[in-house]
Formats: structure tokens, sequence, C-alpha cells
């Protein structure tokens, strides 16, 4: 299943890392470019225990990926 989540704060980021987790495929878009950034470098700009690990399993393991355009979603 694809699915685009739309927002990457507490609500946004936490579901499609989940979501990624149970085997769905998910992009997360965000118009704030800076939070895209550093969610493609595999850090997480919000504080919520494991997420950092779980974002990062997930994108290698090409699940998860973010984007600035909502188009791509």
């Amino acid at each position: 299943m694809n699915i685009c989540v739309i927002g990457t704060g507490y609500v946004g980021l936490v579901t499609g890392a989940c979501l990624a987790e149970f085997g769905m495929n998910l992009i997360c878009v965000d118009n704030d470019r800076s939070k895209i950034d550093l969610l493609r470098q595999g850090k997480v700009s919000i504080h919520e225990p494991g997420l950092e690990d779980l974002v990062v399993k997930n994108m290698r393991e090409a699940r998860l990926s973010f984007s600035t355009s909502i188009e791509e979603g």
C-alpha cells in the first residue's frame, strides 16, 4: 500500500514512521524544506523516544521517504 502523509510534525511523522514499520510505503510531505532536509539525513527535529531509529530503519528499507512536493506525494 502506498500512502502520503501531509506534515512531518508530531502527528504526521510518527504516523508515517509507524505505518512504514508495518510494511506500507510512505512519503511524508511538508512545506518546510529545512525539516525535509534533516529527515532525509535521518535526523528528527522532534522528541519522541525511538522515532529516529524507526525513521532511519524504514528509510534504509525504502519504505519511508520525504518530499516538499505535494505532487510527488
